[in-house]
């Protein structure tokens, strides 16, 4: 089997890996966080002149036409230079929902926006007492006339501090639990009656809890069938877990590039650390981690590609994997740097911190698991 890149992905590659590197390095990515809004919106337009964020939408909106390995390779190389434009909520989520749920109308209005960089969205979807269970909601939209009210709580909004439309998950008939019953609403986030509290993350990101009180809507604003909107998140999330075990497998190849050459520079007792052959067997053991997880990435890129429904399975290991090789990279990263691993002046925390942030989102390594095990040894 041929794993290799197409010549446009390879171009979108370097592109990427040229703007980590000749414009987004540490001290960069620090004063970005640092700011009011916590990303850079010129760098937002340079996104949407290069083309990347058409990436994953059809050309008859202006898109690139792309495919799930064409938004992998997008999301390995902003992994490595732990950029916090929000291209992960804007695009993939957001942006992900309007194309699958969209009508022709919706997807007209909507992905031509977000390709040029007009638009910054987020995915409303998490609520307190949720957890990792998306269908756990108690944010409700009654009819109104011809359109909704919505009323309820989200927590922890990717990119809810900066998004000035979201895409919200709400029950329109049903009980708490059921998995029937869900809508999907697009909400101006300055309509009446939305309010937010932003604060920051560990990893940089910045999120917002969003409280919806008597919200009016028009009919116009249902995304998608009126309480069937499970089906269209969980084929959502596959694809975001995808694309955010890409982003774990860039940060994982950056931290071990990072270490290997900080164990060739340090010394000890006048010889470089690296030269001890109980380091050089842990840093073995962390390249094996890597490529554990880059080839099983790449079993789901090649089975969801072909069928999403092939790779079910396969992401709930990915997602587990994810986890587990993650946290032993990050952890010998910074074991071998020692105190200075821990530091905000050095990156190697904060490539570690992000990759814990991965590993909560849409599902811990013990939720996908049981997953794993439920769809594996289903009758």
């Amino acid at each position: 089997m041929n794993f290799d890149f197409t010549e446009e992905q390879q171009m979108v590659r370097d592109s990427i890996a040229r703007f980590v590197q000749d414009d987004y390095d540490w001290d960069t990515r620090k004063a970005i966080v640092a700011s009011d809004e916590g990303m850079n919106r010129d760098n937002w337009q340079l996104f949407a002149e290069l083309g990347w964020l058409s990436i994953p939408f059809a050309e008859e909106h202006g898109g690139f036409g792309g495919n799930i390995v064409d938004l992998s390779v997008v999301m390995e190389e902003l992994g490595k230079g732990l950029v916090v434009e929000p291209y992960f909520p804007t695009v993939v989520l957001f942006g992900g929902l309007i194309k699958r749920a969209g009508n022709e109308a919706q997807q007209a209005e909507w992905l031509p926006r977000i390709i040029g960089g007009e638009v910054l969205g987020a995915f409303a979807y998490v609520e307190r007492q949720s957890r990792f269970v998306l269908h756990d909601c108690l944010t409700t939209a009654t009819k109104s006339g011809d359109g909704y009210v919505l009323n309820g709580e989200k927590v922890v909004v990717f990119n809810g501090e900066q998004a000035d439309h979201l895409v919200v998950l709400a029950r329109t008939s049903g009980e708490q639990s059921d998995q029937d019953g869900l809508s999907l609403f697009v909400v101006n986030v300055s309509a009446a009656g939305v309010s937010k509290m932003s604060y920051p993350m560990m990893d940089g990101q910045r999120v917002a809890n969003i409280t919806l009180n008597d919200v009016a809507l028009g009919a116009d604003a249902l995304l998608g069938e009126e309480g069937n909107a499970l089906q269209v998140v969980d084929a959502l999330t596959d694809e975001a877990i995808i694309a955010l075990a890409s982003e774990a497998v860039g940060i994982m190849g950056v931290l071990n590039a990072k270490t290997l050459e900080y164990t060739k520079t340090r010394e000890q007792f006048g010889v470089a650390i690296g030269s001890y052959q109980a380091l050089q067997h842990r840093m073995v053991e962390t390249m094996m981690a890597y490529e554990q997880s880059k080839s099983l990435l790449f079993k789901a890129l090649c089975e969801y590609k072909q069928d999403p429904a092939m790779a079910a399975e396969t992401i709930h290991a990915l997602k587990v994997l994810i986890d587990r090789n993650g946290k032993h990279v990050f952890g010998e990263a910074i074991q071998m740097h020692g105190g200075m691993g821990m530091t905000d002046e050095l990156d190697i925390g904060h490539y570690a911190k992000r990759l814990m942030m991965i590993n909560t989102t849409f599902g811990d390594a013990t939720y996908h698991r049981n997953r794993y095990i439920e769809t594996a040894y289903a009758a």
